[in-house]
């Protein structure tokens, strides 16, 4: 029996309709006559979704106790033992109650796919892993129920429930997707227009890379080479020359034209990785322009740029290619047609752009010439033994003459050609073997001391000897070049790896650049109007502005790296020159950052004073409201009240009352610890005076639990209790509350554990964010300041407030303070 299929009906926000649309698929399935059931369905007591239900086979649910509560959960056993062909089963993304065989819904699933039987299911885009904190920054609600993207991404078929904004709303404004009474709170927080156009981009989004999957193993499976012109996507190819900023914008305007383009940047480097003319700077600066325009940048290695460039091209589904105008010479391009000719005529359906630029007319940048490659003295001592090695190799042979045949000779001749070439590169050697030619045929050819050669053969073999030493020395020469480049490669890898992870580490990255090249000083300057100014520096004297130094790196119009101590080869340059880029890179960076940290505090003060908005227009008026009502109608005379109900409405306004006074209590005391201006009065506390006063308050909810004599701690006696009756209060609301104290080094542990539902330990820190009110389902029991408050508190005080899990289930909140001795 094989696996079954799985179906999942994916929506962008709650109500759009994704399990009407999933139950209206069974009954579908239901009339062509295949055997369905459902698994699992929640109707939300909507009543449309409730119609679908019927005529459809529901199986039980299995009923579990947690906490003393009962559940009811999709009962997988008896979905599998009843083997139908279809199985609906609603949220995917359902955390199943603690006892049952799965954690998940999913993962019940799985079990049931495996059966062989087919399911139809729902999600909602908030749900899936990879997008749970970006729903949670938009929308400000956390989502604890999560399904990795994977198992959607696996199903056999995904299907979009669309619904625009408007139309949800209305949907909600309605009726049909919540209570009357919790309509207007839902359309002015989680249902905006802007939260749910957001949310249905993203499954828009989300369900497109999910199409683009299918479509590559499509073409995959069917050995389809082939462009699909789906979606436009648009690959620039990057040389590191200079022409390339205006290819990347050129590019980006093509992709612009099309609402939803793709744009990929390329560079082809060789496999060898030498004789590359591309500019590491240029190249880095071109991929941060290509990231800011929303491209991607890439790099591949290949000897035939074009097939490499129509490989990648082709591999990502691309449908436009943009290249620059060959640099190359007129001349040049009559014995090679180039890049670009080549590409447009093996690029069948993608379209290439050619275009042009101004570095046209500058011409290719050559690389530096072979003998660059070696030193000064090296060139030297090559001349020197083709010029002077040479004679004397002849004056040396000439009493061996009658004892050596000419071919004899000619290999020894040919011999120090090779070491010429060795040492002193391909012109030297070429020298060395013009004159060795020479001097075979004035002393070793007959007749000698002419220039006349007699036997055909002689010639044949002088002949053959200036090719084969002008070859050998080509091959060694380059051989010999190629080495150095590989181990100058090599010593620039290095120090870029070095550097990067300097940078990496935040490490100073312009004192290490001075260490590896021997320099006096490394200035980063940054134009300001007029002038310039120093934004970093190592070593000294810094170079005040451009030119004043012995070298000069320009990033940009506006910045700078200018070096002191000694002039810097081209290839040093060319490392100088990509680290430069980087570090501009992480100088934007870090201002960034500031920006961000200057601008967190103000958001965060906003965001504060909107929580204390909502705070005072809800949660104030609410126990204010109560006072009122109970006042007044003690205070009407159309109801004579008995003396029980009198006392009963005292009651109440009494306790709405002590609620106000406590709420603008611990909103005064946050904005004085805000404000730094709380007043504290330390002094040594005895726990058994404190405590006992708290449970007092808590009632019979609350018992303590510590016989050991314990150390009096420092505290301010008023605020330690009044941060161990929020932490009680806090915790009788789910479960009743034990209070130890023990005594550790020069410290005291307070401990308040209750057996409630506890908190996720992600969420750990979260609760201690004022106005946060994690897994409440009474919204209207206070502002959440309380842990806020009492952290502030305990840390005044000097001491600390951590949360820790409870063995077993439940939360415990550990007050650690130092002890008064």
């Amino acid at each position: 029996m094989g696996r079954g299929r799985l179906r999942v009906y994916l929506g962008a926000a709650p109500g759009v309709g994704k399990t009407y649309a999933m139950l209206g698929e069974g009954r579908r399935a239901l009339e062509r006559g295949r055997d369905v059931v459902v698994g699992f369905v929640e109707t939300h007591g909507r009543p449309r979704t409730a119609e679908q239900l019927e005529g459809l086979e529901v199986l039980p649910r299995r009923r579990l106790l947690h906490r003393g509560a009962a559940f009811t959960e999709l009962d997988v056993e008896a979905v599998i033992a009843r083997k139908p062909k279809i199985a609906l089963i609603d949220e995917l993304a359902h955390t199943n109650v603690p006892g049952s065989a799965n954690d998940k819904r999913w993962q019940d699933v799985e079990e049931i796919l495996d059966a062989g039987i087919d399911v139809i299911s729902t999600v909602n885009v908030q749900h899936l892993e990879s997008l749970n904190d970006v729903v949670e920054r938009i929308t400000g609600v956390p989502q604890r129920e999560t399904v990795p993207d994977d198992v959607v991404r696996r199903a056999d078929q995904i299907e979009l429930v669309d619904m625009s904004p408007e139309a949800l709303r209305r949907r909600l404004a309605h009726g049909n997707v919540y209570a009357p009474e919790t309509v207007d709170a839902a359309l002015s927080n989680y249902f905006r227009v802007g939260n749910l156009t957001a949310l249905r981009e993203l499954a828009l989004l989300w369900l497109a890379g999910k199409v683009d999957e299918q479509l590559d193993r499509y073409r995959s499976d069917h050995g389809i080479a082939g462009t699909w012109e789906a979606r436009e996507r648009v690959v620039v190819a990057l040389t590191g020359g200079p022409e390339g900023d205006t290819l990347v914008r050129r590019a980006a305007r093509i992709a612009g034209r099309t609402k939803g383009a793709d744009l990929l940047a390329v560079h082809v480097t060789r496999a060898d990785g030498l004789a590359s003319s591309a500019d590491p700077a240029s190249l880095a600066r071109q991929r941060t322009l290509v990231e800011s325009l929303g491209g991607t940048y890439h790099q591949v290695v290949g000897e035939d740029i074009p097939r490499a460039l129509l490989d990648f091209a082709r591999g990502v589904n691309a449908t436009q290619l943009v290249l620059g105008a060959s640099r190359r010479g007129r001349l040049a391009q009559i014995f090679a047609r180039g890049v670009g000719v080549t590409t447009m005529a093996q690029s069948d359906s993608i379209d290439v752009h050619m275009v042009t630029h101004e570095a046209i007319r500058k011409g290719l940048s050559r690389p530096a010439s072979p003998s660059a490659a070696l030193t000064r003295k090296r060139r030297i001592a090559g001349w020197a033994m083709a010029l002077v090695a040479m004679p004397l190799l002849a004056l040396a042979l000439l009493p061996f003459r009658r004892d050596l045949t000419l071919p004899s000779e000619i290999l020894l001749f040919l011999l120090l050609v090779v070491a010429v070439a060795l040492v002193g590169g391909m012109w030297p050697a070429l020298t060395a073997a013009v004159l060795g030619f020479a001097l075979l045929n004035w002393f070793f050819t007959a007749p000698v001391h002419t220039l006349t050669i007699s036997a055909p053969e002689n010639l044949l073999a002088l002949v053959i000897f200036v090719l084969v030493a002008a070859m050998v020395s080509t091959v060694v020469d380059l051989a010999a070049r190629r080495t150095r480049e590989a181990s100058r490669s090599s010593a620039d890898a290095e120090v870029l790896s070095t550097l990067a992870g300097q940078v990496l580490r935040g490490e100073p990255l312009l004192e290490r650049l001075r260490e590896i090249y021997g320099l006096t000083s490394v200035t980063l300057l940054e134009r300001a109007g007029e002038e310039w100014r120093i934004v970093a520096m190592a070593g000294g004297p810094p170079c005040t502005e451009p030119g004043t130094g012995d070298t000069d790196v320009t990033i940009d119009e506006d910045l700078v790296l200018a070096v002191r101590g000694r002039l810097l080869d081209a290839a040093d340059r060319r490392v100088l020159e990509a680290f430069a880029a980087e570090a501009a890179v992480a100088l934007r960076q870090q201002r960034l950052r500031e920006e961000a940290a200057l601008a967190r505090p103000l958001a965060e003060a906003d965001r504060m004073r909107t929580a204390l908005l909502a705070a005072v227009s809800h949660d104030l008026r609410t126990p204010l409201a109560s006072a009122m009502a109970a006042v007044e109608s003690l205070r009407g005379s159309e109801i004579d009240w008995s003396p029980s109900d009198r006392e009963e409405l005292l009651a109440t306004a009494g306790e709405s009352l002590v609620k106000l006074h406590r709420l603008v209590e611990n909103l005064l005391d946050m904005s004085r610890l805000q404000a730094g201006v709380l007043g504290l009065a330390l002094q040594p506390v005895a726990l058994e005076e404190v405590i006992p006063r708290v449970l007092d308050d808590a009632g019979s909810h609350a018992r303590a639990d510590f016989s050991v004599e314990l150390p009096e701690v420092m505290a301010d006696p008023v605020l330690l209790e009044r941060v161990l009756a929020n932490l009680v209060g806090n915790g009788v609301r789910y479960s009743p509350v034990l209070v130890t104290a023990s005594e550790h080094a020069d410290r005291v542990e307070i401990r308040v554990i209750d057996k409630g539902p506890g908190i996720p330990p992600e969420d750990h820190q979260r609760v201690f964010q004022p106005f946060q009110r994690l897994g409440d389902r009474d919204n209207h029991a206070g502002v959440g300041l309380g842990l806020a408050l009492s952290r502030g508190l305990t840390e005044a005080m000097g001491g600390t407030l951590v949360p820790e899990e409870t063995p077993g289930g439940g939360l415990t909140m550990i007050v650690s303070l130092r002890t008064a001795a």
